[in-house]
């Protein structure tokens, strides 16, 4: 396999998420992108196959080093900067295990960028058992949420928990056992649970859990912006079109993800970021 090692998400030549991208002429077996996966190590690698007949669609699927996952929005972005520099800017059609979607390339001075839009998207309020849970997972109390934005369940393609946070110094110290947190998130059916500070109405600090997948943590995860965009949006919050959300930076590995989205309930969102290879 020809495997490209892309940072989705960066700025620059610094940061992003590091993802795997494999380009398919023909079909492989799960078994064996789970074999490749655990062995590159990244949160996601992405492995696309060529339609036949149709140079511009691809079918995709997304592995951790531990599972599969519906959806990842930085493998997404890495994907498209690969098939940009490969069959030249514009967009590409992805069909997912229960989603089609797309992700647009385009080359820019400093490297590929690529947008990709989101599965659709829905929201709900916690469960008493989901809220216990997480907030015992992360040592953190009622207190330690902003009143602004309640915690929520939240999905643009895969399920996610929100955590807001009302102390910037609070998400900056957040700690956790990985292990714990692989019982906590597959009980909930969760691939991340996203901490989230409100820097200012429309742009946001974040740290995503993902010990669903074996990792303790993404330094920059698409597919959560995606579903945070959608409760964004269902909680009525003056987005304004578009948000910012600065992922990594207590990694770091700083990464910015780009959100734009309308007030269609549920509607796809897009989401863009910046790639670089990665030597």
């Amino acid at each position: 396999m020809d495997i490209q090692r892309i940072a989705a998400f960066s700025q620059g030549s610094e940061g992003g998420n590091p993802a795997g991208v494999v380009l398919l002429q023909d079909a492989v077996s799960a078994a064996e992108m789970a074999r490749v996966a655990a062995e590159i190590g990244y949160s996601e690698t992405a492995f696309a196959v060529a339609q036949e007949g149709d140079a511009r669609t691809w079918r995709v699927r997304y592995f951790s080093p531990e599972s599969e996952v519906p959806f990842c929005g930085h493998a997404t972005i890495a994907l498209g900067a690969a098939l940009g520099a490969q069959g030249g800017a514009g967009s590409y059609t992805l069909v997912l295990n229960d989603a089609t979607i797309s992700v647009a390339a385009e080359a820019t001075e400093h490297g590929m960028l690529a947008t990709l839009s989101s599965p659709p998207t829905k929201s709900r309020a916690l469960s008493e058992a989901e809220l216990r849970d997480v907030l015992t997972l992360f040592d953190l109390t009622g207190a330690d949420l902003d009143p602004r934005l309640a915690p929520a369940h939240i999905h643009g393609g895969a399920d996610h928990v929100v955590l807001p946070l009302r102390d910037r110094a609070r998400l900056a110290a957040m700690s956790y056992d990985l292990d714990a947190g692989r019982s906590v998130m597959r009980a909930h059916g969760l691939v991340t649970v996203m901490l989230l500070y409100i820097e200012e109405g429309r742009s946001f600090i974040a740290r995503n859990a993902f010990a669903s997948g074996g990792v303790l943590e993404d330094p920059a995860t698409g597919a959560a912006a995606a579903a945070f965009a959608g409760y964004l949006r269902d909680a009525g919050w003056p987005h304004g079109g578009g948000f910012t959300i600065r992922q990594g930076e207590d990694m770091g590995s700083p990464s910015l993800i780009k959100v734009a989205l309308d007030d269609t309930p549920g509607a796809s969102v897009s989401v863009s970021g910046a790639a670089r290879e990665i030597t």
